[in-house]
């Protein structure tokens, strides 16, 4: 008998129209269909009338439950693996039974599809080309702090009851450090806030967000970036004002004695 195989399955997060017609083909076609919650996901798949066998997979009886459905894959069945939302393994479960299946030789299909994550990336208009996901923000200070240092772009969920104090820490450290806080993605009430991390500290302060929220927080400074103050801020002027970068860089660099280059590096980075 031929060995069956795992195909991981992105489910809406929160718009039910966003599911894809792969995902919805392999579940239709699975012998069995994982998942964290057997009564959301079965609300799902009546929305598009799928029937199938739903078993429970969530973080307390995943070890014991990955070991059950390899048994099965090896036996020759097909199991599709879905989570609440979004992309299983990515802060969600999947982990232990994706690698279990690497370990048993077993296939692994990755279908594409939703992610909060990507689509708040994406939203924040701020750099993608290097960025970093981090899961849930911790909470010990310290710890915060570190997260808010990397020179990459950074992708974090947070409670909407954390928002205020998280942003309050990322204000405390650098001020004018570009945020996006991206709530409700998908969802009727969807909304992006995009603007300083004081501003913003401020305004969640004031009045916390509802819903799901995910932060994007734009890429910490260089330290010899931070330490050009009032120099940066002139060649900014000059731009916003017509001037071409790497003149205005020159031109501030002659008045303050500032380097040229590490002005336009700072301003164009």
């Amino acid at each position: 008998m031929a060995p069956g195989k795992l195909i991981v399955c992105p489910t809406p997060i929160g718009n039910v129209e966003d599911i894809t017609l792969r995902v919805l083909a392999a579940l239709r076609a699975a012998d069995v269909i994982a998942c964290e919650d057997t009564r959301r996901t079965g609300t799902l798949l009546r929305n598009y009338g799928v029937s199938g066998k739903l078993v429970s997979y969530y973080e307390q009886n995943e070890r014991a439950r990955a070991a059950e459905l390899v048994k099965r894959m090896h036996n020759g069945e097909v199991v599709a693996l879905v989570s609440d939302a979004g992309t299983p393994l990515v802060s969600d479960p999947g982990f232990v039974l994706v690698r279990a299946c690497v370990a048993a030789g077993l296939e692994v299909e990755v279908l594409p599809g939703p992610s909060a994550a990507l689509a708040a990336l994406v939203a924040s208009a701020l750099p993608s080309d290097h960025w970093r996901f981090a899961g849930f923000l911790p909470r010990k200070r310290g710890e915060l702090e570190a997260a808010f240092a990397g020179r990459e772009t950074l992708v974090a969920f947070e409670s909407p009851r954390r928002v205020a104090d998280s942003l309050g820490v990322l204000a405390a450290l650098d001020p004018e450090r570009p945020v996006a806080v991206c709530r409700e993605l998908t969802k009727v009430h969807e909304e992006v806030v995009r603007g300083r991390a004081d501003e913003l500290a401020d305004r969640y302060a004031r009045e916390p967000p509802r819903g799901e929220v995910v932060l994007v927080v734009g890429p910490a400074p260089a330290a010899a970036d931070r330490d050009l103050g009032p120099a940066l801020e002139a060649v900014r002027t000059l731009v916003e004002s017509g001037a071409r970068p790497r003149v205005a860089a020159h031109v501030v660099a002659g008045l303050t004695g500032t380097s040229a280059n590490q002005l336009y590096r700072a301003l164009t980075d």
